[in-house]
């Protein structure tokens, strides 16, 4: 089963590691892209540009409006994704544990619908 896990930080958070700690970051997020790989876990995954980079794109009475941001009203935001393929929700669950950012954020573990 493929399961997506969504990684959330606080950005401003993330910009105060400065760069000593991004590139610490980074080490292990590509230790831990390697690892999935290895283990033929890994289906995909990127990180996101900053929410001042996105587009919000919202259809009212038939017409399609955008406006700069996400506009979200929380703490974390989107920052990245994982696609990965997991035997069950434990075994998704576990992977999503070793993500770098869930030492300070949070991962979601989403399972995903596969359409034939």
């Amino acid at each position: 089963m493929q399961y997506l896990l969504l990684i959330y930080a606080n950005e401003a958070e993330a910009a105060k590691m400065g760069d000593a700690g991004r590139k610490e970051m980074m080490s292990e997020y590509q230790t831990f892209t390697q690892s999935i790989i290895k283990s033929g876990n890994f289906k995909g995954g990127d990180a996101l540009q900053a929410t001042a980079n996105a587009t919000t794109v919202r259809v009212r009475n038939g017409k399609a409006m955008t406006t700069d941001g996400p506009f979200a009203e929380t703490r974390e935001q989107l920052g990245g994704y994982y696609l990965i393929e997991a035997k069950d929700l434990d075994e998704a669950t576990a992977i999503a544990a070793r993500v770098p950012s869930a030492k300070f954020g949070s991962i979601e573990v989403r399972p995903v619908m596969v359409y034939s």
